[in-house]
């Protein structure tokens, strides 16, 4: 439990960008290990929600953060509520939450993957792929995972999701159409 901060319920929106990794320096600065390579949404959001290791459900606690910014292959923060090392320490493992709703507009053709999960997946003659179950970096493009049934038996289909092969993102609608069969 983090001994500083007053529990709370997660907003129903929030999404886990990070993870504390410990404290860095001796004045309540401390250590975050983004999900992301591009971790704006920590960047966007002065509201941290924060699970203890081990925590699970709804309940965290809300941390205000006065700073954050890049440092080396992490980042780094602090918070008025967070005055020296030892207060740092106890952040340690947590679990860092931002409302989905602080985070940064995407830009056009940019989406942010937590969106994308859970999205149907057609072809361009409408049949159905799948539902896009994660997304993975594969260094030099992203590909969707989707979870999908043939004959019965759940199977599951990849697809790069790249222009050349997605036609269109309609996150209203919960559909991403391809230009992919499913016998590839």
């Amino acid at each position: 439990m983090l001994p500083t901060l007053e529990a709370i319920q997660l907003p129903a929106d929030a999404i886990e960008v990070a993870r504390i990794g410990g404290a860095w320096g001796v004045k309540g600065w401390f250590k975050v290990f983004p999900h992301s390579a591009q971790p704006e949404a920590l960047f966007s959001s002065k509201r941290w929600y924060l699970q203890s290791a081990g925590m699970g459900g709804t309940e965290g606690f809300l941390l205000a953060i006065r700073e954050a910014k890049e440092h080396s292959d992490s980042v780094v923060a602090r918070s008025d509520d967070i005055v020296d090392r030892s207060a740092a320490e106890t952040l340690t493992g947590a679990r860092v939450f931002v409302a989905r709703s602080s985070f940064p507009t995407a830009g056009d053709d940019e989406y942010y993957w937590v969106d994308l999960i859970g999205l149907a997946v057609v072809n361009r003659e409408g049949v159905a792929l799948g539902t896009v179950r994660e997304l993975l970096s594969t260094g030099p493009q992203t590909t969707l995972v989707l979870d999908a049934e043939e004959d019965g038996k759940a199977i599951q289909r990849m697809v790069p999701f790249v222009s050349v092969f997605v036609d269109k993102v309609d996150l209203p609608g919960r559909l991403i159409v391809v230009d992919w069969q499913a016998d590839y």
